[in-house]
């Protein structure tokens, strides 16, 4: 980046947290304390409205000191970003919700499942109109947002990707965003994107273990088959949301036009872009207000989500209290206009004829015996000797599947007899790694 980019970020940084400091409608929360008087997390609202026809959304929770769940676990590598439990947000439930607008419009919200609040109505956000949200918790408190509107809107002309170095040297791939003001106010942008790929287990069979009229002690009787499959489990598709605050300014520009803005980059060894990648990125034109909420946000957030952990700092928000009690609300309500773009590329696109990158889990084939038997009396000898569990303990733990026959010289390594060559789950079945549905919207 050239110094004077910098010198222009930095000023132009300064001036919206001077900025902030004069808008008297918007609270300066000091989140040490992240409980209320009650004792209770503080409400944390998270409402971003906008001019898509759609059913409006608002989540609402408290917040807690538990730990984040998705972050903790991530040594796991069954539970997989984007399909593993997400995190211990204390969610808000029984509230009533509407939206308030300055033509004596209600639009009412209802909630779906816990914390997440659906508008009745199909409608979208209009320019020139502004809104409130009104909130009345279980507990009766009632809470009103400072008036918001869509500042301006702006259409993206272009989502692509090149090959690129990131800062760090890392080589990969960059996608990038422009846009073309269309009306109103213009400079200031958020961005998010929701990445969706293709997952190929890489040690699949087209038959499966089939294990009836089980019991494990004293008697230990099966049934055991090798049968066709009869799932679908080899090609699957995760999709994630991003978890990072994306911003940029045209403040001080010659044009609120925005050309080359990256707000992706996904290195070359990453197993994502594998086989197939698409991205869909949505551009979001903010108020200054909102820009600030987000870059401080930005600044003192942690988190994997954004809402769910709390940092020590300072926190811009715009709900309060209507009865003028100064118990701090975290979030932000927003009224924005959205546009939205999805690209799709395969890995050959960017890097032809170089090396895909390795599937993220050591895959291997074991040759197991059919069983060992796990009763009172102790693991037996042949445990003890360096054998892997038996196929029967491994379809009842749920951690082979089948990949072939007694054939010792796809498992040369084994020191264990047959009559089964397995591997572990994460390698044999896609769907610990993605849904085998393929989305509607995807494209080969």
């Amino acid at each position: 980046m050239k110094l004077s980019k910098i010198i222009k970020l930095i000023a132009f940084k300064s001036l919206v947290l001077v900025a902030a400091c004069f808008m008297s409608c918007v609270d300066v929360l000091d989140i040490e304390d992240i409980t209320n008087s009650d004792g209770n997390g503080l409400l944390v609202v998270e409402a971003i409205l906008t001019d898509e026809l759609k059913n409006q959304v608002v989540y609402l929770s408290r917040s807690d000191n538990r730990s984040d769940l998705e972050r903790d676990t991530t040594f796991i590598p069954f539970l997989t970003p984007g399909l593993r439990p997400r995190d211990t947000v204390s969610v808000e439930e029984g509230a009533i919700i509407k939206l308030l607008d300055n033509e004596g419009r209600e639009f009412a919200f209802t909630e779906s499942r816990g914390g997440v609040y659906n508008s009745n109505e199909v409608f979208a956000l209009q320019m020139g109109t502004t809104y409130q949200l009104d909130i009345t918790t279980r507990d009766g408190n009632e809470y009103i947002s400072k008036t918001m509107e869509i500042q301006g809107k702006a259409a993206i002309e272009n989502v692509y990707t090149e090959r690129a170095v990131s800062e760090s040297g890392a080589d990969g791939v960059a996608i990038f965003v422009d846009s073309q003001p269309i009306e109103g106010v213009t400079e200031n942008y958020r961005y998010d994107y929701v990445e969706t790929y293709k997952v190929i287990a890489p040690l699949w069979s087209n038959q499966e273990f089939k294990l009836t009229n089980y019991t494990l002690c004293p008697e230990s009787e099966y049934t055991l088959e090798v049968v066709d499959r009869e799932v679908q489990n080899r090609v699957c598709y995760n999709t994630i949301d991003s978890n990072t605050v994306i911003q940029t300014s045209t403040f001080n520009n010659t044009t609120d036009n925005i050309e080359r803005f990256m707000v992706r980059f996904i290195g070359k060894d990453n197993f994502i872009i594998t086989h197939r990648y698409s991205i869909l990125v949505k551009q979001y034109v903010q108020s200054l207000e909102s820009y600030t909420f987000y870059e401080t946000l930005r600044k003192f957030s942690s988190s994997e989500s954004l809402f769910s952990q709390i940092q020590p700092g300072e926190l811009l928000a715009n709900i309060s209290r209507k009865d003028g009690n100064t118990e701090p609300v975290l979030g932000w309500f927003e009224a924005v206009s959205v546009a939205q773009q999805r690209i799709f590329f395969d890995f050959e696109d960017l890097f032809p004829e170089e090396e895909l990158p390795d599937y993220p889990f050591n895959c291997q084939l074991l040759s197991v015996p059919e069983r060992i038997l796990w009763c009172p009396r102790g693991a037996p000898e042949q445990l003890r000797d360096g054998c892997p569990p038996g196929a029967i303990e491994g379809i009842v733990g749920n951690f082979y599947t089948y990949y072939a026959g007694d054939e010792p010289e796809l498992a040369p390594n084994s020191t264990c007899p047959g009559p089964y060559v397995v591997t572990t789950n994460i390698c044999g079945d896609c769907r610990l790694l993605g849904d085998n549905v393929e989305p509607e919207f995807w494209i080969e």
